[in-house]
Formats: C-alpha cells, sequence, structure tokens
C-alpha cells in the first residue's frame, strides 16, 4: 500500500522516496519492484539523491568509472572510459547553469598515442589545467600500450591534450589511477602492474623550464611487506610526504604506506599497516581520508566478519600504527564491496559507496561515531538503476553547501552511467 505522507515507513530502516519534492508513505518489501519501475530514488528520511546528468553513450561517452573533481566555480569533472568520438573514452566537465546542468566533452580518447580507457577522472592544478591517466594506448611492449599520464590545458575555451608521459612497462603499466599534484605542480601517481617486479610502481613527474616533463620511478613495488599493484585510490599529499594504498602484497591482503620526502635524496617508503584478511580488512582500493588528529581512514573490498568489505581507521601513536575495523558490510540490502574513498562532514561522519549490494546495484552508506567508540553504518541511499545511477565503482567529492558529487557506472535514463548530488 502506498499514501501520501510527510513521513517513510519500511523495514528495518525508515526510507523516503522523493520524487519531484513530494516524499510518499511505504509498506511491504515487495513495493521496492514499483518503486525501481517509476524511476524513483531511495533514500534515507531527510536525505535526497538526484541524478544530474544521464550519460547517453557513443560520442556522448559511457562507462562511468570516474572520481569526481570540482572546481571553486562548482564545475564538476571526470572520465568515461568509453564512448566519445572514437570509442576510446573522454573527459567530460559538467557545469551548474542556471536551474540545470551542461555537460560538454572536453576530449575524446583515439586509443592510439594519445592513450585509451581513461579511469577514475582527472585533478585539477592551480592553474586549471588538468591531469589524468589512461590505462592504454601509448607506446611500450604492452598490448594496446601501456598507458599513458596526460594533461589538458585550456586557452580561451579550447582545450588541448598533450602526453607527458608514455609507459613502457619496465616503468609501470596499465596507470588507473587519478594523480597527486603539490604546490610545485609535480605529479605523483601509482601504476598496478609493470616496474621493475612487474608489481607497479610509484612514480614522480617533475616539468623542466623547457616545458618537457621528466619522470621518475620513486618506488617498485616488491610484493612483500610493502605491498604490491598500487591501487586506484589517488594518493595523498600530507606535510610534504604521500600516502596511499597497494591492493595486494603484505600479507596477502593489501597495505598502507607512507613514502617520506629527503629533498633531493629522494623519498624513504614505510607499511604502516598490512591488513590481515577477515575479520580484518582485505584488498583496499580507494584513497585515504585524514582527519584534523591525522587519523587515517579507508575502505576495502573484502573482509571483515561476512567478506564483505570494511570501513577502517588507522590511528598512531608512540610512532606505530594501530587499525580498527569500524563497521563491517552484513548480507541482506546493505553495501558490498566498497571501492570508494570516504569523505565527512562537519560533524566527523563519513560517507562513501558500495560497488554492490544493497537493491543489487550498490549504496551509499554513512558510518557515524557514537560516545563510547563505535560506529554505526546506516544506508541513505540504495541505487535502483535507470532511471536511477547504478554500480558507483567510486566515491564522492565535496561541494559546496554540504552536498557530495559522484558518478555510477551504469543506470541514468540511458543506462549508460550517471552523475548524481547526494545530500545528507
Amino acid at each position: 500500500m502506498i499514501t501520501t505522507s510527510g513521513e517513510a515507513i519500511f523495514n528495518p530502516r525508515n526510507w523516503g522516496v522523493r520524487q519531484t519534492g513530494r516524499f510518499i508513505r511505504l509498506t511491504g518489501g515487495a513495493v521496492i519492484f514499483l518503486l525501481i519501475a517509476l524511476g524513483m530514488h531511495l533514500t534515507a528520511q531527510g536525505s535526497t539523491t538526484e541524478i544530474l546528468y544521464s550519460f547517453q553513450g557513443d560520442e556522448d561517452g559511457e562507462y562511468l568509472d570516474t572520481d569526481v573533481e570540482i572546481d571553486a566555480a562548482g564545475n564538476l569533472y571526470g572520465t568515461s572510459v568509453l564512448g566519445g568520438d572514437f570509442g576510446g573514452g573522454t573527459v567530460w566537465q559538467l557545469s551548474p547553469v542556471g536551474n540545470g546542468w551542461v555537460h560538454t566533452v572536453l576530449y575524446s580518447f583515439t586509443g592510439s598515442a594519445d592513450g585509451g580507457e581513461p579511469y577514475k577522472g582527472v585533478s585539477l592544478d592551480s592553474e586549471g589545467n588538468l591531469y589524468g591517466t589512461a590505462v592504454t594506448g601509448g607506446s611500450g611492449s604492452c598490448e594496446g600500450g601501456c598507458g599513458v599520464v596526460y594533461k589538458l590545458s585550456n586557452s580561451g575555451g579550447t582545450w588541448t591534450q598533450t602526453v607527458i608521459h608514455g609507459f613502457t612497462g619496465a616503468d609501470g603499466s596499465g596507470p588507473g589511477a587519478r594523480v597527486t599534484v603539490d604546490d610545485q605542480g609535480n605529479l605523483f601517481g601509482m601504476t598496478p602492474t609493470g616496474g621493475a617486479n612487474g608489481l607497479g610502481t610509484i612514480y614522480q613527474l617533475h616539468q623542466r623550464a623547457n616545458g618537457s616533463w621528466a619522470f621518475r620511478v620513486i618506488h617498485d613495488f616488491t610484493g612483500g611487506t610493502d605491498g604490491s599493484s598500487g591501487s586506484a585510490g589517488r594518493m595523498v599529499l600530507r606535510n610534504g610526504n604521500l600516502y596511499g594504498a597497494a591492493t595486494t602484497g603484505g600479507l596477502g591482503n593489501g597495505t598502507i604506506f607512507e613514502l617520506r620526502s629527503k629533498g633531493s635524496a629522494g623519498w624513504d617508503f614505510k607499511t604502516l599497516y598490512q591488513f590481515q584478511g577477515a575479520p580484518d580488512g582485505s584488498f583496499p582500493y580507494g584513497a585515504l581520508l585524514f582527519d584534523r588528529a591525522g587519523h587515517i581512514y579507508g575502505t576495502t573490498y573484502y573482509g571483515g566478519m561476512d567478506g564483505l568489505g570494511t570501513v577502517y581507521q588507522l590511528r598512531r601513536g608512540a610512532g606505530i600504527w594501530t587499525e580498527q575495523v569500524l563497521y563491517g558490510f552484513q548480507t541482506g540490502q546493505d553495501g558490498n564491496s566498497s571501492i570508494s574513498n570516504l569523505v565527512s562532514d562537519d560533524l566527523g561522519n563519513l560517507y562513501g559507496t558500495t560497488s554492490e549490494g544493497g537493491l543489487g546495484s550498490g549504496t551509499i552508506f554513512e558510518v557515524t561515531p557514537n560516545d563510547n567508540g563505535t560506529w554505526t553504518e546506516s544506508v541513505p541511499h540504495l541505487f535502483a538503476g535507470p532511471p536511477d545511477g547504478a554500480f558507483p565503482y567510486a566515491g564522492m567529492v565535496a561541494g559546496d553547501g554540504g552536498v557530495f558529487y559522484g558518478a555510477t557506472v551504469h543506470g541514468g535514463s540511458a543506462g549508460e552511467g550517471a552523475i548524481y548530488k547526494f545530500t545528507p
């Protein structure tokens, strides 16, 4: 039964359905299927999830496995892995105009020397240039090319793409993570494969005075205590040091690491934590989040009591980092298999996404700290598939006014991926 009401009821939690600003009352689990058919957005009471743009495929772009970047004017940027004029993927911009959003393809990859299949989005520098990676194309010994790092610069509204490094395999291959940009314009990134041991690399790019770029590998993963396979999450630059995750290696379940700068002498690599596997976390894919106290937060794809992934915290004391699983994802309508970074609000609540679970198409979750040191998880949005989003393979970015933006690989009106706004 569906009746008009200001309150939504659905066991086991209260859920609302946002449709043109109205909430309707739900009773009975079977009504979920009706909601999906109507294209409504299932959200926790008091929160909203709105689709800003649905990708249409082909030249418009498709398969949105991308983080979202935001500039000071509120424009959103990201990539599509496929689509564009040549089918090799795109870099796009979504701009707020009036009461709506305008989507613009800034660049279409050819899949050859300029790169192809750009995963995980782009990073802005202080001058408004965009930097990213593509897992194929370029040159090197890899089938289809070993991938590239590229720059997009804007001059008078015209965007120009330049490949600033083409991987050879020996220095890394298949770069699928965003790059980190420091105040001097240096770039840092990771690859999941290639390098001296074939297990991935951490690299740095520095622009010379003549405009060319100098590349160097600053760490080759060995698969030992340092880990292997640089994760898909962008490394965090904090106090001049780099922090990130290796998806595998360590004890076999991935690691969290620190690279401490020694200036011209290079970098010191240190493993901060090796994941133990269930009931601990396993396979950290997403980027890390630091709070004001210097604690680290993140997610894992596997692990936890049910093996469906975790939200974890690392705290430093007496020079030692101690890990705590804040939440282990569960069966049922809970989410699972998170590849997400985390974002936080002013109250210290954490938000992220799961790539699966919920109604089967992934979720947005919230983890809230309690006074006794425990944390409580809730699921403010269950992605329902077209015309809602489906399968968020990345986390969210914070915008003005306490809202967050993210992307889904599928879903949207055409099923080719969507950009959404989540308001807790």
